[in-house]
C-alpha cells in the first residue's frame, strides 16, 4: 500500500484500545499500513497470546496487550505499563453497550458501562499525555457514536457515556493544543462489523440500511480512514471536534 505523505505514520507508536475486532481492528490495520507500530488491547488472555504469536511469526509491527477496562485493578496495571512507553497516537476505541429502559437501569449496569466507555479513556489519556507534552506532538481520537448526538428509547446509558466522551474530547483539546496535541472524536453510524452481523437478522439490517441516506452500512475501513487522518501529520489544526461518520443518518 502506498501511503500519502501526509498520512505516513512511520516512526510513530499508536495505541488502539479494543483493537482486536470491528472498527478497532480496522483502525489498527490502517495505522500499521501507514507505517506505525501498533499496540492494541484485548480482554481475552488466550486470544491476546495467540495474536501476539501470529504477529511475531508474520513480522508485523504490532503487539497485543491484555486488559479488562471494567476491572479497576486491571486498568491501573495497564496504565502503569503504558505510562512508561512511548505513545504518539492514542485511539480510545474500546466500548460496550447495554440497551435498557430507564426504569430497568441498575447501579451495576451504570458502573460497568461507564467504567469501560468513559473512565478508561480518561485514565489511559492521563497515562500517555505526559510523554506527548514532552515531545510536543500527539494525537488523541476518541471513538464515540451517533448516539452522542441523537438517541432513542433504551439508549440512556450509552448516550450518556458517549456524550461524556465527546465532552472529554473538547477539554482534552483545549488543555493540550498548546503542547502540539490534537484531540478529536469520531462518531460512527451503523457499521458492518462482526457484532452487527451476529445481533441483527438480514431483514433488520436491510431495514436499517434503507433508513440511511447512503442506503448502506459503513465498512469498518471507512471509519478507520477518518481516524487515520485525524491521527496523522496531515491534521495540523483540527481539534476539539466530533466528526460524525454516518452516511447522513443523523441529518434525516
Amino acid at each position: 500500500m502506498t501511503v500519502p505523505a501526509g498520512l505516513d505514520l512511520t516512526g510513530r507508536r499508536a495505541l488502539v484500545t479494543g483493537g482486536t475486532r470491528g472498527i478497532g481492528a480496522a483502525i489498527a490495520d490502517a495505522f500499521e499500513e501507514a507505517g506505525a507500530y501498533v499496540l492494541a488491547t484485548g480482554t481475552g488472555a488466550d486470544d491476546v497470546a495467540a495474536r501476539n504469536a501470529t504477529a511475531a511469526a508474520d513480522g508485523r509491527r504490532r503487539e497485543y496487550m491484555q486488559t479488562d477496562f471494567a476491572d479497576p485493578e486491571s486498568l491501573k496495571a495497564f496504565c502503569d505499563v503504558i505510562r512508561d512507553q512511548r505513545v504518539d497516537v492514542l485511539v480510545n476505541n474500546a466500548g460496550v453497550n447495554r440497551i435498557l429502559p430507564l426504569d430497568d437501569i441498575g447501579v451495576a449496569d451504570y458502573d460497568w458501562l461507564m467504567a469501560i466507555n468513559l473512565r478508561a479513556p480518561l485514565l489511559v489519556t492521563q497515562a500517555v499525555i505526559p510523554g506527548m507534552r514532552q515531545r510536543m506532538w500527539g494525537r488523541i481520537v476518541n471513538v464515540a457514536s451517533i448516539w452522542s448526538t441523537i438517541t432513542k428509547p433504551g439508549r440512556a446509558l450509552y448516550t450518556a457515556a458517549k456524550s461524556g466522551l465527546v465532552g472529554l474530547t473538547r477539554t482534552q483539546a483545549v488543555e493540550l493544543a498548546s503542547h502540539g496535541v490534537l484531540a478529536n472524536a469520531v462518531s460512527p453510524g451503523f457499521t458492518r462489523t462482526e457484532l452487527t452481523a451476529s445481533t441483527l437478522r438480514p431483514e433488520e439490517m436491510a431495514a436499517l440500511a434503507a433508513a440511511i441516506p447512503a442506503r448502506r452500512f459503513a465498512e469498518p475501513s471507512e471509519i478507520a480512514q477518518v481516524v487515520l487522518f485525524l491521527a496523522s501529520p496531515a491534521n495540523t489544526y483540527l481539534t476539539g471536534q466530533n466528526v460524525v461518520v454516518d452516511g447522513g443518518f443523523t441529518g434525516v
